[in-house]
């Protein structure tokens, strides 16, 4: 994937905005005010100094990062954010589906934390694949 492809599908999930709060080089992107993807657009005071690839950061649960780092070279704990709950991607590494399927599994993580009210909006779209 490239960055346009990582924005345009975190979008196309049903209620997900997004917005800069960190600044001109970051997106993050929210379900009901909550980020589940944070990326990097390059460059800027998120720069990393050993490396400058593309990467977006994912808020997964901890047994979950723990096992994408152990399997991908590309995973790796999240450089700004708590490495235990959160892991970098690089996704133009990674197999395009693979990283669909993980912005998807953030963003029902999220999802599963909301208050139950604000969760029914979203029941009929969590559910599809």
């Amino acid at each position: 994937m490239n960055i346009e492809q990582v924005r345009d599908y975190t979008l196309s999930l049903f209620g997900v905005t997004e917005d800069q709060p960190f600044g001109d080089d970051i997106i993050t992107f929210r379900l009901e005010g909550k980020i589940f993807v944070c990326l990097w657009l390059g460059g800027g005071k998120h720069d990393m100094m050993d490396s400058s690839e593309p990467r977006l950061a994912l808020k997964l649960t901890p047994e979950r990062n723990e096992e994408l780092r152990s399997q991908f070279e590309a995973v790796t704990p999240a450089w700004h954010w708590n490495k235990k709950h959160w892991s970098d991607v690089y996704y133009e590494q990674i197999d395009d589906a693979l990283v669909q399927e993980w912005i998807k599994e953030s963003y029902l993580l999220v999802a599963s934390k909301l208050p139950k009210t604000t969760r029914l909006k979203y029941n009929s779209h969590l559910n599809k694949d």
